[in-house]
């Protein structure tokens, strides 16, 4: 009896070692890169692929790596600028999205979008047709291949959007940058964080429903014309809520980050909302019971696996958001990027630092 006993401890020992090893290399696998320390949060980061690579911030800086993050260089400053998002097509053209006036002190810049044909060396100010755009908070380049002459080509469509606190515009681009018109959002919503089109004529907005934040419900729009005209598809029962960052990893299943400033302490229950039809329904997932966690970034490598970003703690989640368990990438982490390659999965996460992930393609 006296050894049975031993030899179920020790099993059980053995279980819990290696139980909390797997949890520890979940952990590991994030690793802070060497970048320029910055006071706040850093917003969005984005890849062309493995090597190539470019974050903005909010002191009117943008960085490039050539070797998927290991180095990092200053390629281009612009004080008076906040520079809240970026997207490239390839190695050399590329858009960077500028919050605008009137929200953050010192920002003085109303261009709301820049362009660069030499990889970020040099940004020029995308002119387009209508509505004057007060600030954008996110940009989403698709594209669609189609046949040219017996040559896989692309055609390039370009979304951009904004912004937290208002007004809400979206600008659009359907021949790769080259001529942009405007859109007034502000029927539809009045906060824009962040936009994804799945094609020509589908695509997601995180938004919310009031300017005023104790008014304001989270809310998500969809559109199924291009973009002519948007539907309510979730909007939260509770006050001081807006949605912030999406992530689908595939067509039917998505994720949205709520936000909760409630002051009231509480109200400690904080949510997310996912869809499993393409954004037609959602559902709200219980995240984490605390009061002071606030939600930034969204990332899944797919429909089960994947991440959410937070102020001081984020989360990870093996089971498609029915579990959590914090995880260490960095403070206030506002954009998740995946990278897929044959065998393997790269992520990048910016907040005040920059992380990266990597892993075999089934983690």
């Amino acid at each position: 009896m006296y050894k049975i006993k031993i030899s179920y401890l020790g099993i059980f020992i053995l279980f819990a070692l290696a139980h909390k090893a797997a949890a520890q290399q979940d952990t590991v696998n994030w690793k802070k890169l060497t970048t320029v320390p910055y006071k706040g949060k850093q917003d969005d980061i984005y890849f062309t692929d493995p090597a190539n690579g470019w974050y903005v911030n909010g002191s009117g800086k943008i960085f490039r790596t050539r070797n998927g993050g290991r180095e990092w260089q200053e390629i281009y400053s612009k004080p008076g600028t906040y520079f809240r998002c970026v997207g490239f097509i390839d190695s050399l053209r590329g858009f960077a999205g500028n919050l605008g006036t009137d929200y953050f002190p010192k920002v003085t810049d109303t261009v709301p979008i820049y362009q660069t044909k030499d990889g970020g060396l040099s940004w020029q100010p995308v002119s387009y047709k209508g509505p004057r755009v007060k600030g954008l908070c996110a940009i989403d380049i698709l594209k669609i291949p189609f046949i040219n002459a017996g040559i896989l080509d692309y055609k390039v469509i370009i979304h951009a959007a904004g912004r937290v606190g208002g007004p809400t515009f979206m600008l659009t681009s359907t021949d790769g940058g080259e001529n942009w018109s405007s859109m007034d959002m502000n029927p539809y919503c009045k906060f824009i964080v962040d936009i994804k089109f799945f094609n020509a004529r589908e695509g997601v907005i995180c938004a919310a429903s009031d300017t005023a934040l104790e008014a304001s419900h989270a809310l998500i729009i969809t559109t199924s014309d291009g973009g002519k005209t948007w539907q309510k598809r979730y909007e939260s029962r509770r006050p001081f809520e807006i949605t912030w960052k999406e992530s689908f990893p595939d067509r039917k299943t998505g994720y949205v980050t709520i936000q909760n400033y409630d002051p009231d302490t509480a109200n400690r229950e904080r949510y997310l909302a996912k869809t499993i039809d393409g954004g037609k329904t959602w559902k709200e997932l219980k995240l984490v019971d605390d009061h002071s966690c606030t939600e930034f970034g969204a990332g899944f490598v797919n429909e089960k696996f994947g991440w959410i970003g937070g102020m001081t703690d984020s989360y990870q989640t093996a089971d498609g958001g029915k579990s959590w368990k914090k995880v260490k990438m960095g403070h206030a982490v506002n954009k998740i990027r995946i990278l897929k390659s044959p065998g393997k999965i790269t992520a990048y996460a910016i907040g005040s630092q920059v992380y990266k992930y990597e892993a075999p393609v089934n983690p």
